[in-house]
């Protein structure tokens, strides 16, 4: 399920991607790049610009409702409120002087000059 929601949360991005990228700004977007003769024939001069924000609205509301859902399906059903470094404590065996490493051993013989 949570490889479902995310593949539709990608497929939602790119189009909402798109639609932005399509709408007419001051340079003029993509939108003339794909023929906007043709956009303006089907929706009418103003349609155009119309459809393409009503979508783009709708696709980012999808976006972050996908995302909120996203978060709380991915989230532990059980949360453990103890702290790692407690468990890890507990767990630890202590074994006196275990750390303590062995002097090093001097040679005891008598120098002879």
């Amino acid at each position: 399920m949570h490889g479902f929601f995310i593949a539709i949360h990608t497929i939602i991005s790119i189009l909402l991607i798109t639609v932005i990228l399509m709408q007419a700004s001051q340079g003029g977007g993509l939108s003339g790049t794909f023929g906007s003769s043709a956009t303006s024939a089907i929706f009418g001069g103003r349609g155009a610009a119309t459809f393409l924000s009503k979508l783009t609205t709708w696709l980012s509301v999808a976006f972050m409702a996908l995302a909120i859902l996203i978060s709380l399906v991915s989230t532990p059903s059980t949360v453990d409120t103890e702290s790692l470094l407690k468990k890890e404590a507990e767990n630890r065996v202590i074994t006196p002087g275990a750390d303590l490493s062995l002097p090093a051993t001097q040679d005891t013989e008598p120098v002879t000059e």
